[in-house]
Parts: C-alpha cells; structure tokens; sequence
C-alpha cells in the first residue's frame, strides 16, 4: 500500500508512539508485506528467525521488536509489538468506510456493463466495459476489474485475508489494505470467494476462467489462461503461473509455485512447487504416472506374495 502521500520517520513513529533510529525526516512511502516491499516502504517483523530477511529486504523501513544494527540506507521502527503497529498503521491509513448505497458513488463502471439486483459494489471500485456482474455479488473496497469480464452469483471479491496472530487471548488479526484485480476476459462462477491482498493486490490475469465455489486466498496469482475447477481452494501468496488446469478439490498451501502449463488431477493436495509441463496427482502431489505407476505394483504385490509361497 503507498499512502497519498510521502511522510517523514518521525511522522510514522508518532502515529504508533514508537522510537526510531535513522533521520527524523527519512522518506516514508507506504507499507507491505515482505514478498511485495518495495524502497521506501515498511516491513514488520516480530521473530528473530526472520529479522535477517526483513533487513536485506528491498524494504528501507522495518518496524521491529528489538534494537538491532540498522543496514546503511535503511531506518529502523521500534516496537514491542510490531503486529499491532502494523495494523494501527494500516487503520490509519486505510480505515474501513462504511457504505450507504448498493453502489458507491465512487464506483466507476464501463459502458454496456450489466450488473443484476441485489449487488454490492463498494467505494473506488474500478469495473471496465461489457462486463456482467450476476445478483448478489458483493465487490469489496478498492477491487479492480477488467472488461468483459463475467462474475456469476453469490461470488466476494475482496473479503480480509486469513492471516492470524495467536495471543493468550485469543486470535489478532492482521487487517487488509490491499485489492483484488481481476483483468480481460476473466470468468468467475458462482459463489467464489477472491480475498485482497493485505497490502499489495491478488491477481487473477487475463482469460483465466474459474468454476463454482472456488476460494482464491491473499495475494495470489492466477496467471493467463488458467483453468481452475469446481471445489478448489488456494491459500494465500501462491504464483499460478500461466496456463495451469487444476482439476476439481485440488488444495494448494500457502507461498508456493506452480509452474507454466501444469496439470493438476482432481483431489490432488500440493504441499511443494512444482515445474510445469507436467500433470501432478495424489497428495502429496507428484507425477501422476508416477503415482499411477506406483499404484500397479501395489495390485501387483498379491500375486507375488502367491509366487512365494508356491516357491515354498
């Protein structure tokens, strides 16, 4: 997420009450994830296995819970707890606004899009021409979308991301700034479910078409041509990269991908990366004629058991 506009460390450290170490007056751009910073932004970290890849991140600004040597061009954040500064940043910055209308007047849509009773469009959505958005779609905050693009009934696009701190208390959860951005040509079927991004956006590219009850998870991408099944869930920061068929119930962890032209059976659960050019079973996923394979010397093994004792 970048912020309207730049703001200085001190700036920042006032909003969450923390100390810092760097120029009061260094450059402050926005805020995100690790996998998505860019120079001028902040990184939270709050565990010292990954203090190293927050601070040689592409991040300048890295909020953190420990007084550390700050890396030269960089500025550090202060904070007992940067999981909730984090989100203190991120209400202050992007505070949820209620809506008052099924369409937001800070909606803007194209010409020839049809969009059936009952849907929700929020605030600052982008949604391009010869669309059709059937009922009860609800359109989050801040979504993209592209032309000619078809969402059937009952799909979300731009609920928070499934992303959690475990406390004594109970579960935190980590708010979400970011978008879903759907491009040409793409066709979402009933009750789908597209979460934002917590800061960056989660990308469906151009042509991909997804069946019914799909769950798309934060901050992932769905490359071009993509074909995904009824029943498939995808958590979050995964890359799909372009024409990959993924079959139905297929489920897929988190920040993984999976490569160009890949094929997914139906059921498979994918734990790993995984090359293109190649068709995947089985859970863990691997070569289906491997598992195929694998599976006919399995029915094989009474018959050599009955050679055994014939032997005897």
């Amino acid at each position: 997420m970048r912020f309207p506009k730049p703001h200085t460390l001190k700036e920042i450290a006032t909003i969450i009450n923390s100390d810092f170490i760097g120029d009061s007056d260094f450059p402050v751009l926005g805020m995100n994830e690790i996998h998505v910073v860019e120079a001028g932004d902040i990184v939270f970290v709050d565990h010292p296995k990954y203090y190293d890849k927050a601070l040689n991140s592409a991040a300048t600004i890295i909020l953190i819970n420990k007084e550390v040597v700050c890396p030269e061009g960089k500025a550090l954040l202060i904070s007992d707890d940067p999981f909730r500064d984090f989100n203190t940043l991120t209400q202050h910055f992007k505070p949820f606004v209620s809506a008052n209308s099924q369409i937001s007047e800070s909606a803007v849509i194209g010409e020839n899009t049809i969009i059936q009773p009952n849907c929700f469009i929020g605030h600052n959505v982008k949604i391009g021409k010869n669309c059709r958005i059937h009922s009860n779609v609800s359109i989050y905050d801040d979504c993209v979308i592209g032309d000619n693009v078809h969402i059937h009934a009952g799909t979300v696009l731009g609920a928070n991301a499934f992303y959690y701190k475990k406390r004594s208390e109970g579960f935190d959860r980590l708010q979400s700034s970011g978008r879903v951005v759907i491009e040409d040509h793409v066709d979402i079927g009933a009750n789908c479910t597209i979460d934002r991004g917590v800061s960056g956006d989660t990308l469906i590219k151009e042509g991909s078409k997804l069946d019914n009850m799909i769950q798309i998870g934060h901050d992932t991408v769905i490359g071009k041509k993509c074909l995904i099944a009824s029943q498939v869930g995808i958590a979050g920061c995964v890359v799909v990269e372009d024409e990959v068929t993924i079959w139905g119930q297929v489920g897929c962890t988190s920040g993984i991908t999976l490569g160009t032209k890949a094929v997914f059976l139906a059921q498979s659960g994918i734990s790993k990366s995984l090359p293109g050019n190649k068709t995947y079973w089985g859970t863990p996923a691997k070569e289906a004629r491997m598992v195929l394979k694998d599976m006919a010397n399995i029915n094989k093994l009474p018959e050599l058991f009955e050679n055994l004792k014939s032997k005897k």
